[in-house]
């Protein structure tokens, strides 16, 4: 019985040791770079217009058309969401470790070759950039449900809330690493090639030089993916899955005893239950998975989706809401390196006050106030400072309060990661079966870039259309629809893996196949 293993009990109990933090190094790098590549392009979309979009004559700087910048923006989600149903369904059939090593290389060729072009004109140039970003998101989108997986899995109970958002709180170091550079790289050009602004001088505003901005800019992220490139390869697959999928409970034990430093021994005389069980081997497209977890997914897949949609329509288009308010000067009013140092700057600093406390808001309470309270308390003050954001939107572009407005758009980011945006990825590793653990975290992450996608292309019309005050309470709408739809995310806090899954109540025969208790939700 699963519940009855050696190696999975010790696992459950096990004490915080040196290599739990080894793991979430190792998985947290990989999130550090999706969130720097994926984050980054927002910093120099402003650039790519002026350099290959510029018109003679015009009273402005070029500007990425409609279409051009929705796809530069989006297309990196288009190859998550491919690579987090892949990658997940993979990790599934031939292991987390096997895949690991693959999703990392994928996004080191490609943040390379992101910063590479073929040809110097602006259709040529766009298509080679949205070609590699297309194939950078496939592996990120790859990183998402090994990385979940490979941390519940490896974790004890007490502490798997905070290790999992651990993992996932790189990137906010991510984000924060992509304004810092893209800051560093056009403060340096900028002293090296100086520039008028455009309203001043239209062709000298934008050096021939800058092209070098961008490319350093999207290159830079394959770094951190290389470093620890090394330590995956060393990590030996999960107990979890060696036993409950590959079904070898020796192998499991032999390779926790390495890393976790303690004496386990396991026969495979252990693990034939699991083989003869009938109750634990149902597969993802069966009455028995809809009737037992078919509510989990919905729950998970929902709130993910409407958390994405609002977390990177604030996230992408930032810079146009500063602008808008008036924090950023118009374009015109700048150079083109003056401007990527003065939107990176505003997304440093709201990354540096908001967004990476956010995320480790998160692994400090998790486990002590659960997934739910925390989900349920980030979207329902999303909701709020996104409605106060709104509703009153003209009085926050006047002068006098810009400083206000910016202290509520900060806020709405920190109650987006002290709430959904860590949960929602920490749960789907927690709730579902060892067998289809990978695959049902790669579903939920993939509808998250589905919202991802609906906010990165909807978000660009939308502004144009109703402006930003009806997008804002749009975004409000989406918020208050997913603290409704987290009523549907069992509390996993303080059990094991097994008894959320069901796999041990299967192995005992008690479970029940509504799974209702699973879905009890403790009052807060």
């Amino acid at each position: 019985m699963a519940k009855d293993m050696e190696v999975l009990n010790a696992l459950d109990v096990a004490k915080t040791q040196w290599y739990h933090f080894t793991a979430i190094v190792i998985a947290g790098m990989g999130f550090f770079t999706d969130a720097y590549d994926l984050f980054c392009i927002s910093l120099v979309t402003k650039l790519l217009g002026r350099l290959y979009y510029y018109k003679e004559g015009s009273s402005s700087p070029g500007t990425l058309p409609s279409n051009v910048s929705a796809a530069v923006n989006g297309v990196a989600f288009c190859g998550t969401l491919t690579g987090q149903l892949f990658f997940g369904w993979l990790g599934d059939k031939m292991g987390r470790k096997r895949v690991y090593g693959l999703t990392l290389m994928v996004m080191v060729i490609c943040s390379i070759a992101s910063g590479l072009s073929f040809g110097k004109d602006a259709t040529s140039v766009m298509t080679t950039l949205c070609f590699f970003r297309f194939w950078l998101g496939f592996g990120i989108g790859g990183d998402y449900p090994l990385s979940a997986t490979i941390m519940s899995e490896y974790a004890n109970k007490k502490t798997r809330g905070a290790f999992i958002a651990a993992v996932f709180a790189m990137q906010g170091f991510g984000i924060l690493a992509g304004g810092m550079v893209a800051i560093i790289v056009s403060a340096a050009f900028k002293a090296k090639y100086p520039a008028s602004a455009y309203e001043y001088d239209a062709t000298g505003s934008t050096v021939p030089q800058a092209d070098y901005v961008w490319r350093i800019i999207c290159m830079f992220g394959a770094i951190p993916a290389l470093l620890t490139y090394y330590w995956r390869m060393k990590m030996p697959e999960t107990a979890r899955y060696t036993a409950l999928v590959a079904k070898n409970a020796k192998q499991a034990a032999a390779d926790m005893s390495k890393v976790l430093q303690v004496e386990l021994e396991a026969g495979q005389e252990k693990i034939e239950p699991l083989d003869k069980g009938k109750g634990n081997d149902f597969g993802l497209f069966t009455m028995q998975f809809a009737r037992r977890h078919g509510l989990h997914l919905v729950g998970t897949t929902t709130t993910w989706f409407l958390l994405d949609i609002a977390f990177y329509s604030q996230n992408l288009f930032q810079k146009d809401i500063f602008t808008a308010i008036g924090w950023i000067p118009k374009a015109k009013e700048m150079s083109a390196l003056d401007e990527v140092f003065r939107i990176a700057r505003a997304q440093t600093l709201i990354a540096l006050c908001s967004t990476v406390p956010g995320y480790w808001f998160t692994v400090a309470f998790i486990d002590k106030m659960g997934r739910f309270a925390i989900q349920l308390m980030g979207f329902f003050f999303m909701t709020v400072f996104m409605f106060a954001l709104a509703i009153p939107y003209h009085h926050w572009t006047l002068e006098a309060n810009r400083i206000g407005f910016v202290v509520m758009y900060s806020l709405t980011f920190f109650f987006a990661n002290f709430g959904p945006n860590a949960t929602t990825f920490v749960v789907p590793a927690e709730i579902f079966p060892a067998r289809l653990r990978s695959t049902c975290h790669g579903i939920s992450a993939a509808s998250g870039k589905a919202g991802a996608m609906v906010g990165a292309f909807g978000f660009q019309y939308a502004e144009k259309a109703i402006g930003v005050k009806n997008t804002l309470i749009i975004l409000g709408v989406v918020n208050l629809l997913g603290m409704m739809f987290t009523f549907l995310v069992p509390e996993s806090k303080g059990k094991s893996l097994e008894e959320m899954s069901g796999e041990a109540e299967e192995e005992n025969g008690t479970s029940t196949e509504s799974g209702h208790e699973l879905r009890t939700v403790p009052a807060v």
